[in-house]
């Protein structure tokens, strides 16, 4: 009896929560306020260089990502003239259930149920309901030089991004967290999964130039800068990375023809 009461309760909080996020999935596409995104600091590894990188972290450190999207959304003619802002939220000690690489369909589903309700109890945010929330697990990379994979979820509107706790590392953090951000918002990825090189042409940040190698910059869903056909270089901060034509589509800045 008490087991299946559990399970009721537990439906009813996921339900309410699937239903907030819809809602707020609705109001990010039509891109008719400016979009409140918190990052949540955790500690990936619970060493001390950690820590003291994330009491460095404050609202200035995510900047960049703001000016970028400031910055692109005016060459798409969008009339909001913020279209996000992003805020440092409080750390968190408890990790996001991590997600089941090489699963199949029910698991995937169910992991993003858990992540849901994780996200909707560890979200501590004194401010605005933020409407995109990116939890970040910073590594110390002289312990951890390879990070696991990020993951941005649309339904729910997360982020859980693995970053590098370093300030010289910092741009490339801004790109990653930006990639997850826009598929929260329905990007996709451009790049091919076998090799991780830019997909020709929406990977490819101007794929009308002549010569087409080297470019100068990634579109950011693609994640790399093609130098050549076989070498892609990741980019080092958002100065590096633009939005693409096709993942404006997907994120409504402009209308598919």
């Amino acid at each position: 009896m008490w087991r299946k009461l559990r399970i009721v309760v537990l439906l009813l909080v996921l339900a309410t929560v699937a239903q907030s996020a819809w809602l707020a999935r609705t109001r990010a596409a039509k891109w008719d306020n400016t979009l409140w995104v918190v990052v949540y600091p955790i500690n990936g590894d619970g060493s001390e260089t950690v820590s003291r990188y994330i009491d460095g972290l404050n609202d200035a450190t995510f900047e960049p990502i703001v000016s970028f999207f400031k910055l692109e959304a005016r060459k798409y003619g969008l009339e909001l003239v913020q279209p996000l802002e992003v805020k440092r939220g409080p750390s968190l000690t408890s990790k996001p259930p991590a997600p089941p690489f090489g699963g199949g369909g029910l698991e995937v589903i169910f992991w993003s149920l858990k992540l849901r309700y994780w996200a909707h109890r560890n979200d501590d945010y004194d401010g605005p309901r933020p409407e995109v929330r990116i939890f970040v697990a910073y590594f110390d990379p002289a312990l951890s030089p390879r990070l696991p994979h990020s993951t941005g979820l649309q339904k729910g509107l997360i982020g859980v991004v693995n970053a590098f706790a370093r300030a010289d590392m910092d741009g490339s953090n801004h790109v990653v967290i930006a990639h997850e951000l826009l598929h929260t918002l329905g990007a996709t990825d451009k790049y091919d999964f076998v090799n991780n090189r830019p997909s020709f042409p929406d990977g490819f940040a101007d794929p009308h130039a002549n010569p087409l190698y080297p470019q100068s910059q990634a579109e950011i869903m693609a994640g790399r800068i093609p130098r050549s056909p076989a070498r892609a270089d990741i980019p080092a901060g958002m100065d590096e990375v633009v939005i693409g034509a096709r993942t404006a589509r997907e994120i409504n800045w402009v209308k598919a023809p």
